[in-house]
């Protein structure tokens, strides 16, 4: 339940990984990998060897003062299939230079229900570790963003405020239209949400512009964080 208080002991209680996260028939155990009370993702690690790559790179990192993402501090957590029973321990990740912040997946360890079962590419391939960052970072990416709701109204940087109905109306001109990217990512989220595939390519019939242009803007309020970051090789 939303609000609900987790404790140490539950898988999300750090809000890496909520259950809402997982596409449909997956779901997150509470207690952590082999029923654990505790997170043993740093023994993990040690007993995969990840860790000794892990302390190099990060030595690496740190004596070069670089701002490369810390891969020190990852965490596995352990998601089942309803249906097949299969475990899966994902390692997750938080990008922490990334614009915005995000998470993304560093390693996957696959059981199937019956040890000795074998794994194929297939199953392999239907693993939706995409869609589950996807949801992650879309969830992430509601919880910081700064727009506000006040009598049903958005509330934008300038003051100004709108209706969500108002958010499939043509933008206006980039360089004469305050909040111009906020309005962007609302659009574009607000396409999203209503399951659009494409949602530039709409953006661009309403506003009526090429795609090209519908394509630019989005990428310019991703550039300023106000859209979470796009997938490569999916549209819009």
């Amino acid at each position: 339940m939303p609000g609900t208080p987790r404790h140490p002991g539950d898988q999300s209680h750090d809000d890496l990984l909520h259950h809402d996260d997982l596409p449909e028939g997956w779901y997150l155990h509470v207690g952590f990998p082999g029923d654990r009370a505790d997170d043993p993702s740093r023994e993990i690690d040690e007993l995969l060897g990840y860790n000794r790559w892990l302390m190099m790179e990060h030595e690496q990192y740190r004596v070069a003062e670089s701002d490369q993402n810390e891969t020190i501090d990852g965490r596995w957590r352990y998601i089942e299939h309803t249906a097949t029973r299969t475990r899966v321990i994902i390692r997750l990740q938080r990008q922490t230079f990334a614009v915005p912040e995000e998470v993304r997946i560093t390693g996957v360890i696959y059981l199937p229900w019956r040890a000795g079962d074998p794994i194929t590419s297939q199953l392999l391939r239907e693993l939706p570790t995409a869609r589950i960052e996807a949801a992650i970072n879309k969830r992430l990416f509601a919880m910081k963003r700064t727009e506000t709701i006040t009598g049903g109204k958005i509330v934008l940087p300038s003051g100004h405020k709108i209706s969500e109905r108002d958010l499939l109306n043509p933008i206006g001109d980039p360089k004469k239209t305050p909040d111009f990217y906020e309005l962007v990512a609302l659009q574009h989220g607000h396409l999203s949400r209503k399951g659009d595939k494409n949602p530039s390519a709409t953006m661009a019939e309403i506003n009526g512009v090429a795609l090209s242009t519908a394509q630019g803007w989005v990428t310019k309020a991703r550039e300023r964080g106000l859209l979470p970051p796009g997938r490569r090789g999916r549209a819009g």
